[in-house]
């Protein structure tokens, strides 16, 4: 088949799809309780599905009042028998698959359930529509003409007690379809090496020799990646080296502190940005519009959706609610409930809705990422929007970043803790402090009342990190590559006082 009969053919089949996404844009509260009832008819006769009579709940309310909501930690034994070999447990089919996940919040390994309905109907369904989404915007794209260069974990699966397990990239690397491996680069051998510096070498001797069209990874690592690319070819921009490239597929940390240094690798105003939210326990959104900044919410994947609001996250005030009943502005800690046998299961994220007629959200950031020491309420979305901007001003460039709060001690009052690794520094510190504090205080209230006058908040203390200090502190945590990241901001100080006595 020709490369251009190949381009014709898989547009047009992927461009089908998208009337069955109008299907859920039409009717989401629908198609939303048809998941839900689905679930928990396929899992009626496992153990859970026993326990909790999922064969006489016929309605939300009766599902939200009858099964508890679950962390990891309480999800956990069950998912343990599931690794050892005991079958339906959670979910009717045997697993076979577990990504195993340490997040950035707790060191202990999570391993997340991925059935084999996980993969087909939501892991590669939304590969393909993610590409549909872009086709349906692009109907010049070249894509299929080139390779789409990837950027996975790094680390190799592992079999034990007849499960395996590993990172979600190599899970799907693995298993994925021929059509995907035909039109990928580097080599499935390649993106599933273990070291990572070995495997960022073997990654561009491959793919420089490739007509590559699109890019897809993780915004940290893959600017490492292309970075090297040009120290190794000795060209100004990717363009030189991939004239083709089109379209970037991101996802796993916030874009925001990257965009201005992609736009100097990649200086071509019609090249397109495109933005996926993935997990380990399931692909829940993309991006479907041209230079949009939120992102459509896939409902038909397999994965009912609940929301708590966060401003009684954790309390004795908490209540889920269904999609139907969010509103827009407001910050929500998401559960979910998937064909891979998680139940009302905290994933641990934060979005805020910018639609309901379609939803689309943007994540805001972590239940568990955010300073709260003081009432001051800060959350990632705050920081990534206040470093955009100071950057705007001071034409600095950031690499990483993370904070941390200053305790109150005697009459010394509390502040937050900054450690930034620059790219390109800033000409007066000072001046950048001011800023970004000035930043925060017209994004977040909270915290803009407790800097009143210093009343409970000193004004934030920035230290400067060493060139690689985060690259550094990753690799002696064995944590190189993949979607290991920085955790950005935290309530206690273990990160920040490890990351700054290395930075001494």
């Amino acid at each position: 088949m020709t490369i251009p009969l190949f381009n014709s053919i898989a547009s047009w089949l992927l461009k089908k799809r998208y009337h069955q996404i109008e299907l859920f844009l039409k009717y989401p509260a629908e198609v939303q309780q048809e998941v839900l009832q689905q679930l928990l008819d396929y899992a009626r006769d496992t153990e859970v599905g026993k326990k909790y009579g999922f064969d006489t709940i016929t309605n939300y309310r009766q599902f939200s009042e009858r099964l508890p909501i679950l962390s990891y930690e309480e999800a956990e034994p069950m998912i343990e028998r599931s690794r050892r070999g005991e079958h339906n447990v959670f979910w009717p089919t045997g697993i076979k698959w577990f990504a195993k996940s340490s997040g950035t919040t707790n060191a202990k390994s999570k391993f997340i359930p991925v059935s084999t309905e996980a993969l087909e109907d939501c892991h590669y369904k939304s590969g393909k529509d993610l590409l549909c989404l872009y086709l349906n915007n692009n109907e010049n794209s070249q894509l299929f003409t080139g390779k789409s260069l990837r950027l996975g974990g790094s680390k190799e699966l592992y079999e034990d007690n007849g499960t395996f397990f590993g990172d979600l990239s190599a899970i799907l690397i693995d298993n994925m379809p021929f059509w995907a491996e035909m039109s990928s680069t580097p080599s499935s051998k390649v993106s599933l090496m273990s070291e990572w510096e070995s495997k960022m070498q073997a990654i561009i001797s491959e793919s420089i020799q490739e007509n590559v069209t699109s890019l897809a990874g993780v915004p940290s690592w893959m600017l490492v990646l292309l970075n090297r690319v040009l120290e190794e070819t000795g060209k100004n921009h990717l363009f030189e080296v991939w004239e083709n490239l089109e379209v970037y597929f991101h996802g796993g940390v916030s874009f925001t502190p990257y965009r201005d240094q992609y736009h100097k690798l990649l200086p071509r105003k019609k090249f397109r940005y495109y933005e996926i939210y993935n997990a380990s326990e399931g692909f829940f959104a993309i991006q479907d519009r041209n230079n949009a900044d939120d992102l459509l919410l896939m409902l038909d994947y397999g994965i009912f959706y609940e929301f708590i609001p966060m401003d009684t996250y954790g309390t004795l005030q908490q209540r889920a609610l269904p999609l139907w009943e969010v509103e827009v502005g407001k910050n929500y800690a998401i559960l979910i409930t998937t064909n891979a046998g998680l139940w009302r299961y905290k994933i641990g994220d934060t979005v805020r809705f910018t639609s309901t007629d379609p939803y689309r959200i943007r994540i805001t950031g972590r239940t568990k990422h955010h300073i709260n020491v003081f009432g001051e309420e800060l959350i990632i979305e705050n920081t990534e929007e206040a470093l955009k901007t100071i950057c705007q001003k001071t034409g600095a460039e950031i690499a990483d970043y993370t904070v941390a709060p200053i305790f109150m001690s005697g009459k010394e009052k509390g502040a937050h803790e900054w450690l930034i690794e620059f790219r390109k520094a800033p000409e007066e510190i000072e001046y950048f402090t001011e800023v970004l504090d000035n930043a925060l205080k017209s994004l977040n209230s909270d915290y803009e009342a407790k800097r009143y006058n210093n009343m409970t908040l000193n004004r934030p203390k920035i230290h400067i990190a060493r060139p690689n200090l985060f690259y550094d502190w990753l690799k002696s945590k064995g944590k190189l590559g993949g979607q290991h990241k920085i955790p950005r901001l935290s309530n206690d100080r273990v990160y920040v006082d490890e990351l700054l006595q290395m930075n001494q």
